[in-house]
């Protein structure tokens, strides 16, 4: 995510950094913004209410997600950033361009009630982070909320490199598998995310629509960064994988990339009644 909800990167970051950093999250935001799926503007313009508008992002890390998505929407329009990271959260409220507040917590303690009075939820390289029944819960949170939600660059298990050789799919099985990984009890998503999203909103009556946003990293300082936490979370996971490291990333240097992401809007639905949830009929 844009901010840091779990103690590893999700699949567009160094996966071994013990939190999310300003200066990661600077460094991908260019990244960030290409890669976001603009055609997923236009139908959350079409079922937007009149604005003002009230916008919560969750894990709003720097506010990458406001400076991209609030030219794009009409305005006024009022930002409520969550994070659980209060230095984020200062310089994101400093920094976007639009009227804001913070909100400190984790979200997995989001109730609807935080929500109220929302236009939009949006959050960024979030859902990958989550486990099947959090993200059930934040599907349940939105569609109670009665308000789309926008969760753009969710991890889509796809990695690219070019030119290909034959450790990259021992690396990226690998990366998918740590993405997968158990972790204080809470087991996580990662590539399965989307496609866990997906139900939840649907069997809520939500309309979901979805396009692929990956990042295309040429050589340079973000591939760098990337590749090694990639790498790094692969032999973490897959240690046998470690002595092919040093050389696998020297042969990779100048290398290029594509990192699949996708991301989703919500539209609609109803709360589900309080015996269902993931799984059930």
């Amino acid at each position: 995510m844009d901010g840091d909800l779990a103690p590893h990167g999700g699949g567009a970051g160094p996966a071994l950094t013990p939190e999310f950093s300003a200066d990661w999250l600077t460094l991908r935001e260019k990244a960030d913004a290409a890669a976001r799926a603009v055609e997923l503007v236009e139908p959350l313009r079409a079922v937007l209410p009149p604005p003002p508008l009230v916008v919560h992002d969750l894990g709003c890390g720097t506010g990458s997600m406001a400076r991209w998505l609030a030219p794009l929407l009409p305005q006024p329009q009022h930002w409520v950033l969550h994070d659980r990271d209060p230095a984020l959260l200062a310089h994101a409220e400093a920094t976007v361009p639009v009227s804001a507040e913070t909100r400190l917590g984790d979200l997995t303690d989001l109730r609807a009630e935080d929500l109220a009075g929302a236009s939009l939820v949006t959050a960024s390289a979030l859902l990958d982070l989550l486990t099947l029944e959090e993200v059930d819960a934040l599907a349940e949170v939105c569609v109670e909320a009665g308000c789309p939600a926008l969760f753009t660059l969710s991890v889509a298990g796809e990695v690219e490199l070019t030119p290909p050789e034959p450790l990259d799919l021992r690396f990226a099985a690998a990366f998918d598998d740590h993405q997968r990984r158990t972790t204080g009890g809470r087991t996580l998503l990662g590539p399965d995310a989307v496609a866990a999203a997906t139900e939840a909103f649907v069997r809520r009556g939500a309309v979901v629509h979805s396009r692929r946003s990956p990042w295309r990293l040429g050589p340079g300082e973000l591939f760098g960064q990337w590749l090694r936490g990639w790498v790094q979370a692969a032999c973490e996971q897959q240690p046998g994988l470690r002595e092919h490291a040093a050389g696998y990333l020297s042969r990779r240097h100048g290398s290029e990339a594509v990192v699949g992401h996708v991301d989703l809007l919500a539209i609609g639905g109803a709360p589900c009644s309080e015996n269902s949830g993931p799984g059930s009929g």
